[in-house]
């Protein structure tokens, strides 16, 4: 587990031995069933998630619709961004997609690391940047390409979640109707030469 961690930051900053002994140190090390809300509309936010094993969505209501901003898998960080910055309540949740565990980081303590190592609070900013940045590519992708190669790319580069994520989670995140998200994926599995399993 901790390989996975320090690959992750390892993106960003080279953490010494005490570094990352020290944010060890500091994170609880938490599992929960699936469909676990670890953040619920109203709530403040007061972790960062780390996904160790398992998979996770972020999301918010449009009337009785949910609406999936985020699915993230091992290796990923999910929360409620705006509420854990803001320190205001989060308009969205957070919640399992399957039995997961995580490495949670505490609001305090992420800070108290700052104040001892001004590399954390570098890495923090570069993770903080990276996290705009994939931001504003998938608002790229979901304007700049159709419904169906919106769904060919994301299919392409992330084969596993359509065989681990419930269709209709899938199709919300790609904001895709349900139907159309069938279609495509039958018409995909013509084109590969498959069959469709029987239901």
């Amino acid at each position: 587990m901790v390989t996975l961690l320090r690959k992750y930051l390892t993106q960003f900053v080279v953490l010494s031995d005490e570094e990352l002994e020290a944010l060890m140190n500091e994170l609880e090390v938490v599992s929960y069933d699936k469909k676990v809300r670890l953040t619920d509309i109203g709530d403040v936010e007061q972790y960062l998630h780390f996904i160790v094993k398992g998979l996770a969505r972020k999301y918010f209501y449009k009337g009785k619709d949910e609406v999936i901003t985020q699915i993230g898998k091992e290796g990923e960080l999910i929360c409620s961004s705006v509420s854990f910055f803001s320190g205001k309540p989060s308009s969205y949740i957070v919640e399992t997609i399957e039995p997961t565990t995580f490495y949670s980081l505490h609001k305090e303590k992420l800070e108290a690391l700052y104040r001892r190592f001004p590399n954390m609070e570098r890495m923090s900013r570069l993770i903080i940047t990276e996290l705009f940045l994939q931001k504003e590519y998938w608002e790229l992708e979901r304007i700049r390409y159709t419904t169906k190669e919106r769904f060919v790319r994301f299919m392409t580069a992330n084969p596993d979640l359509f065989q681990r994520v419930p269709q209709k989670y899938l199709a919300s995140y790609l904001n895709v109707k349900p139907e159309t998200f069938s279609r495509l994926k039958h018409l995909l599995r013509i084109k590969k030469g498959e069959s469709a399993p029987a239901k």
